[in-house]
């Protein structure tokens, strides 16, 4: 391994932790997917069942265990034998897996372009804005990233290199990630799958398959999967299956699940902002790429990103990070096609896409930048630094990338601006601007009423209406959920410590008439209002207790 490589993956590794850490620590849980997560998760350690998956009394048989296994495994370390962290433990795999992913990236990138285009896609993926999303939130996504590059960086490697022997290692290499990305979320037989399948059918022939070690390797892959296959299987007399092919995966095809629902071409739209800021620059790239399109390393990206992205075009259940597995390709494509030694920056027909290039990232720029500026006047009726930092981090980027788009020489230089601009966007919105949004975050300050108003050490809070799974994490797992009429029973049911919240309204409403109905009068000791962007609209919360003089009564 040569110096030079040896600091330019250190450089990159140092650029994508910088992309990644702020906000890590100080975001509060994310609803709802992130909370059920690392409650789950929590639930593992509390219960010491770390087979059966569940959300307080509820089986999450949605995905498979690995993540959960991961987090249980990180808090249990760092607490010496706890069973209870904050959140940003349970988020320290995601954070490794996108850090796992940007290198094998660079790794990957290296066999089919060479290292620099490696490096400067790898660079792009660490600095867009939906695997920094990623790498924030205890969730599969990041380390089922991280798995498809484990796969695909060998798979890149057999493909390009027919004449050299494939070591034993990268072979297994190649089937622990795909055993492991089954554990994790299982989405990886499709990407995976049918990138090879696309290979096969445009080749007429697969002979690098044989170079997998499939027996060897398929022997590992059983190994790793199906112990905890079987012990699912007879927990939950075959339930997981049911709910997690059946229902989750079988289902998101014909039906938008919990309102996820859109057209094709959705993830053709919300690429732009997904990939910023380099969505412009891939639109650049489109005429060396269609130009290349027979060469063997870029038929082997169009390979990966074709099929899965169609797929889930068609599949009617949409969320942006959906099409995450195929971007480092979609990276590695508009970096080989931008830099002199691969590609054709001063090719004629790449000059002529410049100027829509420049206007199409100065327009997502541009509405990027009045959404980060306006949301908090929107929701707080003030400004905040963090989205000031943010929108200079834009501007900088810009710039950057108008340099590199316009510009007749240095234009390298530009593009080392938009990176490192990009750092100062991350920290502005990740770091400041989201965890100062305080109406957005209900349940951190739900915590702290509950803390300061319950009646005793013990009491356990229900809530009529606000029932974000964030809540039950932050105040714990007894939390109850559900409507009024189930909060003023829970209070009936324990007078003296028990604690309620209701939204105004219908749960106010149902609450006060069922305790009237039983002759007693609760006392409001609290209040809070905000915004509950999982349902997308302000929410005022009203807390109850039974005072002592009505116990009397």
């Amino acid at each position: 391994m040569k110096a030079g490589g040896t600091l330019s993956r250190l450089l990159l590794f140092v650029l994508a932790l910088a992309a990644f850490l702020p906000g890590l620590a100080t975001i509060p849980p994310f609803d709802r997917d992130e909370s059920r997560y690392v409650q789950a998760s929590r639930q593992m350690l509390e219960t010491g069942d770390f087979i059966d998956i569940r959300f307080q009394d509820e089986a999450r048989h949605k995905k498979p265990v690995g993540i959960y296994w991961m987090q249980a495994a990180t808090v249990h370390v760092l607490t010496v034998g706890g069973d209870d962290g904050p959140v940003w433990m349970y988020r320290l795999p995601s954070l490794a897996g996108a850090l796992a992913a940007v290198l094998l990236t660079a790794w990957a990138g290296a066999s089919l372009f060479g290292p620099a285009a490696g490096l400067l896609g790898a660079a792009m993926l660490a600095t867009c804005v939906i695997l920094g999303v990623e790498a924030r939130m205890a969730k599969t996504d990041a380390v089922q990233l991280a798995c498809v590059m484990g796969c695909m960086g060998v798979l890149a490697r057999v493909y390009m290199r027919p004449d050299l022997p494939l070591p034993r290692g990268l072979a297994m290499l190649f089937w622990l990630s795909l055993g492991l990305g089954i554990l994790v979320k299982g989405v990886i037989l499709m990407v995976v799958g049918a990138a090879m399948l696309a290979l096969w059918i445009i080749d007429r022939d697969a002979p690098w398959l044989a170079r997998l070690r499939p027996v060897a390797g398929l022997a590992v892959l059983l190994a790793l999967v199906l112990p905890w296959l079987a012990a699912i299987t007879i927990a939950t007399d075959g339930g997981f299956f049911a709910t997690a092919v059946g229902h989750e995966f079988l289902g998101k095809a014909h039906a938008g699940q919990e309102s996820h629902g859109a057209p094709p071409g959705y993830f053709l739209a919300s690429f732009w902002i997904s990939f910023w800021p380099w969505a412009p620059l891939v639109l650049l790239a489109l005429p060396w790429i269609w130009a290349r399109r027979h060469e063997a390393a870029v038929r082997f990206c169009l390979a990966w990103i074709i099929p899965t992205w169609v797929i889930h075009e068609i599949v009617v259940t949409k969320l942006p990070h959906y099409t995450l597995p195929v971007l480092p390709a979609v990276a590695l494509l508009a970096a080989a096609a931008l830099l002199p030694a691969t590609g054709a920056v001063t090719a004629p027909r790449m000059r002529r896409w410049s100027w829509p290039a420049a206007a199409l990232m100065l327009l997502v720029s541009g509405a990027l930048g009045v959404v980060l500026v306006g949301a908090p006047y929107r929701l707080m009726g003030q400004g905040l630094t963090g989205s000031l930092v943010a929108t200079g981090g834009i501007v900088l980027v810009a710039g950057g990338l108008l340099w590199f788009l316009l510009a007749r020489h240095h234009r390298g230089r530009g593009l080392m601006v938009a990176l490192l601009a990009s750092l100062g966007f991350h920290a502005g919105l990740f770091g400041m601007a989201l965890p100062g949004l305080t109406p957005f975050w209900l349940s951190p300050q739900v915590r702290q009423v509950f803390d300061a108003q319950k009646p005793c050490a013990g009491s356990i809070l229900a809530a009529g209406g606000y029932t974000e799974p964030s809540m039950v994490f932050l105040v714990g797992t007894q939390t109850r959920l559900g409507g009024g009429g189930m909060v003023a029973g829970h209070l009936l049911a324990d007078p003296a410590c028990a604690i309620g919240l209701v939204t105004t309204g219908r749960e106010e409403a149902a609450f006060l008439a069922a305790m009237q109905a039983a002759g007693r009068h609760p006392r409001r000791v609290a209040e809070l209002s905000g915004f509950n962007y999982s349902r997308g609209r302000p929410v005022l919360l009203h807390f109850y207790i039974l005072s002592g003089q009505d116990m009397d009564r």
